[in-house]
């Protein structure tokens, strides 16, 4: 299944808009109107400001009143295409259901619900089975918690503050069909299954995207189609493993684009971006950065029998050629640096990961808008932001040097600056202009990388991007059905339709 649509905003609530109902009236008007027809809502839930930035839920079911309510999602969905997370493998552990558990421990009826070691491992486990487990963070996934007085080893994949789900049990199943319920009736159509790639533990595998992993997800996006709702799975992963994944569901993320775009640019080198464009599944949402930094597992070998995109010698070149375009700020809140343990994100805004130059981060935000699929741009992309280095340095988070807060002030100082108003008028390009839901073609020749997109739905429209990507230099040619045009210059004169 092909994916097509025109361009979708990702974004915290509080740190663009301070809340909801002024999100709302922000994506109303202009330049945000025209540039997005559609938003992902970051995690909106009580609370919002948790220990994972709202990835963390106490009460996934209800909005944080802070930010607003069901009411202003429903109205915010009445005009655009609206996101949200399903956080499926964990909750808060201050969540009431687990607290009732860390009192009563197994005499609670939510006990089931959270995952334990002898939950998984009833018979106990060897040091190979433990040592199979995928984890995306330094050592095992537990975490030693007294449940009812009782020590126990909680099954913790990402924090010992999240709390790993049952989906198998009923207290899990039950939890999991009302945050269904609740997204749906306030008119949600589309959803974000966060981490669904660790939802399933299997004895003895690496209980990562593991065969029963896809039975969750079919059965889930059964019941969330029955709801009206779309489900787009979010996994880092092998860019096999990627490929594979996106012939099983309906929607995937595009991870390997962001450090293809970059090394190509980095390198004046066409090929290795150009082959994945002609490979990649077109099932796809399309990203160059997001709230949690810029992966690069994705493009990376999985093994000594399974070379990536890019080799170590590659990938290791592409990460500090990001440390060093950001002028190092990337590199004080990347790795165990600034409380991240994340093994495959740099934290570092796309913007600065090119150096702040314009002209390269527009050609950039071009490739990605002639790429197929649904393409997103994160809100501090969408403001060309610079690394906000105070806020790292106040919270000590890595992530947040790529999370920054805007009030009034800020976001009009930001949407006076040229290359943020050239970006919202490529971005109300790729959303209006009928090319894009055909066919793409891809060549190269030397540094030069075009793409060529042409309309299905009315043949005679087209769209060609030439991008130099020794020099950053690009060009836009398009035609029909209304006007036609061309522009050699994305910052100065931006395509239009």
């Amino acid at each position: 299944m092909e994916a097509h649509g025109p361009v979708q905003l990702i974004t915290y609530a509080d740190r663009l808009a301070g809340d909801i109902p002024t999100l709302t009236r922000l994506l109303r008007s202009e330049p945000f109107a025209s540039a997005f027809k559609g938003v992902h809502i970051l995690p909106f839930f009580t609370p919002f400001d948790g220990a994972d930035a709202g990835f963390d839920p106490e009460d996934h079911t209800q909005v944080d009143p802070r930010l607003g309510t069901w009411d202003d999602v429903r109205e915010l969905s009445g005009m655009h295409t609206t996101m949200v997370d399903l956080i499926v493998n964990h909750v808060s552990a201050g969540s009431a259901a687990f607290q009732d558990v860390v009192e009563r421990g197994r005499d609670s009826e939510f006990a089931p619900m959270f995952l334990t070691f002898s939950t998984v491992f009833p018979h106990g486990a060897t040091e190979e089975q433990l040592t199979a487990i995928y984890r995306p963070r330094p050592g095992l996934p537990f975490t030693p918690i007294k449940l009812g007085g009782e020590l126990r080893l909680v099954w913790t994949t990402f924090t010992s503050q999240q709390i790993d789900i049952d989906i198998h049990s009923e207290p899990g199943r039950a939890y999991l069909a009302s945050i269904l319920d609740a997204v749906a009736d306030a008119g949600v159509t589309l959803v974000r299954l966060d981490a669904v790639g660790y939802a399933v533990k299997v004895p003895g595998s690496s209980s990562f995207m593991v065969p029963e992993s896809f039975e969750f997800i079919a059965s889930f996006t059964e019941q969330a189609r029955a709801r009206g709702v779309d489900v787009l799975v979010e996994v880092h992963s092998y860019y096999k493993r990627q490929m594979e994944i996106a012939a099983s569901v309906d929607l995937v993320y595009d991870f390997a684009l962001p450090p293809l775009v970059l090394h190509a640019l980095y390198t004046g080198e066409a090929q290795v971006l150009a082959h994945w464009l002609e490979i990649r599944p077109t099932n796809a949402v399309t990203v160059l950065d997001t709230h949690d930094g810029i992966g690069v597992i994705d493009a990376g070998p999985a093994g000594p029998d399974e070379p990536g995109l890019l080799d170590p010698q590659q990938i290791d070149e592409l990460v500090e050629g990001i440390h060093e375009h950001s002028g190092g700020t990337s590199r004080e809140a990347t790795g165990a640096a600034a409380s991240n343990l994340d093994l495959y994100q740099v934290n570092c805004t796309f913007y600065d990961a090119l150096g702040a130059d314009d002209a390269r981060y527009l050609a950039a935000r071009a490739i990605q808008f002639f790429t197929p699929g649904i393409p997103q741009v994160y809100y501090a992309g969408a403001l060309a932001a610079r690394n906000d280095v105070a806020l790292l340095r106040e919270t000590a988070v890595g992530r947040d040097i790529n999370r920054p807060y805007y009030d009034v002030d800020s976001l009009v100082e930001a949407l006076g600056r040229k290359v943020v108003r050239s970006l919202m008028a490529l971005c109300a390009f790729r959303s209006a202009h009928p090319a894009f839901d055909g066919v793409c073609e891809v060549s190269t020749e030397g540094t030069t990388l075009t793409m060529v997109r042409r309309g299905e739905a009315v043949p005679d429209a087209s769209a060609t991007l030439v991008v130099d990507l020794a020099t950053g230099e690009a060009s836009i040619e398009w035609t029909g059905p209304v006007a036609s045009g061309r522009t050699d210059d994305l910052l100065g004169n931006p395509p239009r339709t």
